[in-house]
């Protein structure tokens, strides 16, 4: 299967709201700096982790599930960085979050993250995906940075 059935670029620019699934409050991590470059640049974070509270200042839930109905029918993206094994229980979580409110319309695996077995769920539940490609480096390219 392809790495992604949207182009990540339109994704960057059509989509602003976006929960991201293993957020870290760490600043180290990659699953920090990436969220928190996009939240400088006016996109929304809803920061999924089940050892936080708050992450990039913002309130942060356990699993997709324990999002807020309000707020999850908002979610646009769905933006991973958990090991590729696994996504296909997030791509399970996604499926049943679209099922209820009719979103999100992406998922997205970060740089280095792709699972067959996912691309498979999130496409009988009529998800486009993006597998293993940055939010940080599509936006910029999305810019037109070079």
């Amino acid at each position: 299967m392809e790495k992604f059935t949207v182009q990540p670029t339109e994704v960057m620019k059509r989509y602003r709201f976006i929960a991201v699934v293993g957020a870290s409050k760490n600043p180290e991590k990659e699953a920090n700096t990436v969220p928190a470059y996009l939240q400088q640049r006016g996109y929304i974070i809803v920061p999924v982790n089940p050892t936080a509270d708050v992450v990039l200042g913002q309130k942060t839930y356990p699993t997709l599930a324990d999002i807020p109905e309000e707020t999850a029918k908002k979610i646009e993206v769905v933006d991973v960085f958990r090991p590729s094994a696994e996504l296909p229980q997030v791509a399970r979580q996604v499926a049943e979050m679209k099922k209820r409110t009719g979103r999100p319309f992406v998922f997205w695996g970060q740089l280095g993250l792709e699972n067959e077995e996912a691309k498979k769920i999130l496409a009988d539940a009529g998800v486009d995906y993006v597998m293993d490609k940055c939010m940080r480096i599509e936006h910029r390219v999305a810019e037109g940075w070079k």
